[in-house]
């Protein structure tokens, strides 16, 4: 059964962001006196009669926790509606399943990985078929568009580049063709964008990354302001059942309620990280939106005001053996799948995150051998340095070229 995100709430519209995270859907007076929402593990729920279907009725469907999690997402978002999902995939899928056989899809070539293979391996069987475009050049999509074009997804800042393309403007011209804009949000989150405020018509979240905080949980959301896509967003997750355990949105939501201080501190320590980078003889070039010589600084301090998030992405001067080096001998920094959570961890996207890439196609977006992507926790600044830079001392001088 759907529900709307204000029912059985008690929320007001003049809550900030800080405040909206800890009491939307979230009353004690409401279901029991806990302070703490209980976690509500039944698969099945209670009629009262045979002439009208409970709030909830079966877990699959619907569950308290999954609806006070899809309410504060909703709330923090500015959207009308939020459905959750088991991951953040799942939650990209939902919104490929609004395309038909025969409908052309618009796709950023600067994108996650997980996106780029569920669009080059599945989407291909249900005949949908894809065209990238230069989400940097909003221009491009004009010169991308077929008449079957249906809908365009992006992200920003993106994966692993961390460019920041300017969501109006994309929104504005994807629009001029009638498309779907599903906008990525899960680098940023809701504290730095709110991009269906800014023409967007999907926002997609793996709920896993920042919203969560803590690496102990997978999950997705789609978020939109029109009914109708929503009601076929939630349709699909309950006919396919691909939805998040009652327990699993308990620990979204425990996280979600940090999100402001968390992402404060991600960006305070982000920034200290880069600069400090910038500065270092191994380091060929950084990455990071919050840098001036950033190309698309000026649009990241108009487009993301409170900050621009925990992501760092630079190149090491040298092979893809230094790579190697600086990434298996940090202290601090794990070496390992995801970010967003408080600890910070440290990859290489060559065989992570656009592992399923070829080499031509990572070499084509410029990700070389010698990129390394950064997920900058909350610990002490300061000692975040040390660790990189008893790492970088390793990557050998002049070494000859990228191999």
């Amino acid at each position: 059964m759907l529900l709307r995100i204000d029912e059985n709430v008690g929320y007001t519209n003049t809550m900030r962001f800080s405040t909206k995270a800890l009491r939307v859907s979230q009353n004690p007076r409401f279901n029991t006196s806990a302070v703490v929402n209980p976690i509500v593990q039944s698969t099945t729920f209670l009629f009262d009669n045979l002439d009208e279907i409970p709030p909830h009725d079966y877990t699959r469907v619907s569950n308290p926790n999954r609806t006070n999690l899809e309410a504060v997402l909703a709330s923090l978002e500015n959207a009308e509606h939020c459905v959750v999902y088991s991951s953040g995939m799942a939650a990209v899928t939902a919104a490929f399943a609004l395309l038909e056989q025969g409908d052309h899809l618009l796709m950023a070539q600067d994108i996650y990985g997980g996106t780029h293979r569920l669009v080059n391996t599945v989407l291909p069987k249900q005949g949908i078929s894809c065209t990238e475009f230069d989400a940097n050049d909003p221009e491009s999509i004009r010169r991308a568009i077929q008449p079957t074009s249906k809908m365009l997804i992006f992200e920003t800042p993106t994966n692993p580049k961390l460019r920041v393309n300017d969501i109006e403007a994309i929104s504005r011209i994807a629009h001029e063709y009638g498309l779907t804009v599903v906008f990525d949000n899960t680098f940023a989150s809701p504290y730095l964008v709110t991009a269906l405020d800014l023409g967007a018509d999907i926002i997609i979240h793996s709920t896993t990354k920042y919203i969560s905080g803590h690496s102990d949980v997978i999950g997705g959301a789609a978020l939109t302001n029109n009914p109708d896509t929503h009601l076929q967003l939630f349709e699909y997750i309950k006919t396919t059942g691909a939805c998040p355990s009652p327990f699993d949105c308990w620990l979204s939501l425990r996280g979600l309620k940090t999100l402001a201080v968390r992402m404060r501190q991600h960006c305070e320590n982000a920034q200290a990280v880069a600069e400090w980078l910038e500065k270092q003889p191994n380091v060929e070039c950084v990455y990071y939106p919050g840098l001036p010589g950033h190309p698309d600084h000026e649009v990241a301090k108009r487009q993301m005001p409170k900050g621009f998030s925990g992501m760092v992405s630079f190149e090491v001067k040298g092979t893809w053996e230094d790579t190697r080096r600086v990434c298996e001998n940090t202290k601090i920094f794990q070496m390992a799948e995801s970010l967003g959570g408080v600890e910070s961890l440290i990859g290489a996207p060559r065989v992570m995150s656009h592992g399923a890439m070829t080499e031509e196609e990572r070499i084509e977006r410029g990700i070389q051998p010698t990129l390394i992507r950064l997920s900058v926790g909350i610990e002490d600044a300061k000692d975040l340095i040390e660790d990189l830079a008893q790492a970088l001392a390793l990557v050998k001088p002049l070494a000859a070229s990228r191999v």
